[in-house]
């Protein structure tokens, strides 16, 4: 488990699919959940990069995940990245919003 970005000393993987192949040297891991954030989002919601939220989904399955990181960059979107346990375990599906609250 790794933060998002953080692939030094990680193993590195081949994919190989219908429409061809892709190799990486290093990088393979399973991200720790976090949200990605374009600057003017952080700057909308009082948030810098690598600030911890805690992220509130309401519903019949509703749940609280903590610790979740936020990485900030020019390039992103505004995107959360969970695991499908954790999304499963929630009951979420892509384009739900969710609430996040300052851990």
């Amino acid at each position: 488990m790794r933060d998002s970005g953080k692939t030094e000393g990680t193993p590195g993987l081949k994919l190989v699919g219908p429409k061809g192949e892709v190799e990486i040297d290093k990088g393979a891991i399973a991200a720790a959940r976090h949200i990605h954030m374009h600057t003017r989002d952080a700057e909308k919601y009082g948030l810098k990069d690598k600030d911890i939220v805690s992220v509130k989904v309401n519903g019949q399955r509703g749940l609280i995940f903590d610790n979740v990181l936020i990485r900030v960059n020019d390039a992103y979107a505004l995107d959360m990245h969970i695991d499908i346990e954790e999304g499963n375990a929630a009951g979420l599906k892509n384009g739900d919003e969710v609430e996040v609250t300052v851990a």
